[in-house]
């Protein structure tokens, strides 16, 4: 059900404020008011002037290759995209300095990204990521909370406004940053509306001037404190000065599943595979059909034919599978893994993530089907009880292993029956003991850290080892690689660290090469 728009007697904005201030006169005089202006907190007016607003200068230094490495730290898979990205980004940021400059003497087409995914495969990261490395602004919004302006809604011009808050009022550097406006198939035009179409069309009307140049006015003419801002300004100064940002330089990225777009690009290659010449090929799946999809076939999913027009970069992001879950755990700098750490930090409790618990949480991740978000859903729900239990007992460590992700109930239980087989006090009495057998038997002294323990304590469970038996195992290379280095260095002492225990191999032949070089 649509909107009714509103009637045609509102008054315009200069009106408002006219009647505004005439109304303001006659009940308290020509006094300026100021008294009231602390009571309004508006939502879209704009901030007192920043200093940084003076000092802000546009730096971008970065080529295509150095934004991809910056992404492949937090985003996993999705090559293809983070590439593609990257040069867009580059191209826009490169044009946005030389414009700056003054050097810019060519018209220039911006370079807005639309981002076609299923949910949780990292498009918003991605973009977060991006905002960061460039050091501008960052909004994100869904498009089905937008309609036409003039209707009941919210209006597109309010992410501009809010790109200005999150630049703490600097416009020039607001100017610069990214608006990311997810959910955007949602808003494609049903063919089955009767009246106007005031949250679907409408909204892709109303982007399509912002996503070029614009000026965009600070004030919110339909919000009754911005206006009110407005008369109080006209009452001082006798003039209102008028409050604006540019969006030429903005980035305009915007993403949606497109559920059905897959099926809409099958059914052209068919058609076209039909005619004369054609031949069947070998069946593809739907993220290669969505890699061919065209402005026709986005036109035919509902989206107008000018705002499409706009978005010239199409990025198609690839889902995530189990083993991308355990990599967005073990290798993302943004690991969620981080998360709980600091979580059970917070109350002096050292928690340690095994391996092969982390394949566990990533294989039932994956029948969340969710993609990353996945992640968080298990992990929440297998070490909730864990958060609310273990802050009030004398429990200082433990290890989230398979046993524990597959049976978390029993796990606790366990733990809060027998609070020694969390404890590391038999654990440190073990790790004593091989210490001082590795300095008898081979001469050198070892050092485990607490996080090195810990690991080897959640592998030892797996693997179903006494502790020291899987210290015997696991450094079986160390003496005679630390004999080397000895020899060479005349080092007798070692600290056996987080990555010695997970890539005993790998963190062994570094220190060599470090010992030689």
């Amino acid at each position: 059900m649509t909107e009714e728009k509103p009637k045609d007697n509102v008054p315009d904005l200069e009106n408002m404020i006219k009647d505004l201030s005439e109304y303001v006169q006659k009940k308290y005089g020509n006094k300026p008011i100021v008294n009231i202006a602390p009571a309004f907190s508006p939502p879209h007016s704009p901030p007192p002037p920043s200093k940084k607003d003076q000092e802000f200068k546009l730096e971008f230094n970065y080529t295509p290759k150095q934004v991809k490495e910056f992404l492949d730290r937090f985003v996993i898979k999705q090559e293809e995209s983070k590439k593609v990205i990257s040069i867009a980004v580059c191209d826009h940021y490169n044009h946005a300095t030389h414009d700056l400059a003054r050097k810019a003497d060519y018209d220039y087409t911006k370079q807005n990204v639309v981002l076609v995914g299923p949910t949780g495969v990292g498009k918003t990261y991605l973009i977060k990521c991006i905002a960061r490395l460039v050091g501008v602004p960052f909004v994100k919004a869904d498009a089905t909370k937008y309609s036409e302006t003039g209707y009941v809604g919210k209006n597109v011009e309010d992410l501009v406004r809010e790109l200005v808050q999150k630049a703490d009022g600097n416009i020039k550097l607001a100017q610069y940053g990214i608006i990311y406006i997810d959910e955007v198939d949602k808003i494609a035009s049903a063919f089955n509306i009767s009246g106007r179409d005031v949250s679907g069309a409408g909204v892709q009307r109303n982007l399509l001037k912002l996503m070029e140049e614009a000026e965009v006015s600070l004030r919110d003419p339909m919000d009754i404190s911005s206006q009110m801002e407005a008369v109080m300004e006209f009452q001082k100064g006798g003039k209102i000065k008028p409050k604006v940002i540019n969006t030429r330089h903005i980035l305009f990225i915007v993403s949606g599943g497109f559920a059905e777009l897959a099926g809409i690009v099958k059914r052209r290659e068919s058609r076209q595979a039909v005619g004369f010449g054609g031949h069947i090929g070998e069946k593809k799946q739907d993220h290669q059909y969505l890699q061919k999809a065209q402005t026709r076939d986005f036109i035919e999913y509902g989206l107008e034919p000018e705002f499409i027009g706009r978005l010239p970069v199409r990025v198609v992001c690839e889902k995530l599978d189990e083993k991308d879950l355990y990599h967005i755990l073990t290798r993302s700098e943004g690991s969620i893994i981080k998360q709980y750490e600091a979580a059970f930090d917070a109350f002096g409790i050292k928690v340690a993530f095994t391996r092969e618990g982390m394949r566990e949480i990533a294989k039932l991740a994956g029948r969340e089907e969710t993609g990353a978000r996945g992640l968080l859903t298990v992990c929440e729900r297998i070490l909730r009880d864990f958060k609310y239990e273990l802050p009030s007992t004398k429990i200082k460590r433990f290890s989230v292993n398979k046993h524990l992700v597959k049976n978390p109930r029993a796990a606790l239980k366990k733990i809060l029956h027998d609070p020694r087989s969390a404890d590391d006090s038999d654990v440190r009495a073990s790790v004593n003991r091989f210490e001082k057998y590795f300095l008898k038997a081979h001469q050198l002294k070892i050092t485990f850290t607490p996080e090195a323990i810990l690991a080897a304590r959640g592998q030892a469970e797996e693997a179903d080892l006494p502790l020291e038996k899987f210290f015997s195992l696991l450094l079986k290379d160390y003496p005679y690689g630390l004999n080397l280095i000895k020899q060479h260095r005349g080092e007798q002492e070692f600290v056996i660290t987080l990555e010695a225990v997970e890539k005993p191999g790998e963190t062994l032949s570094e220190w060599i090469k470090k010992a030689y070089h």
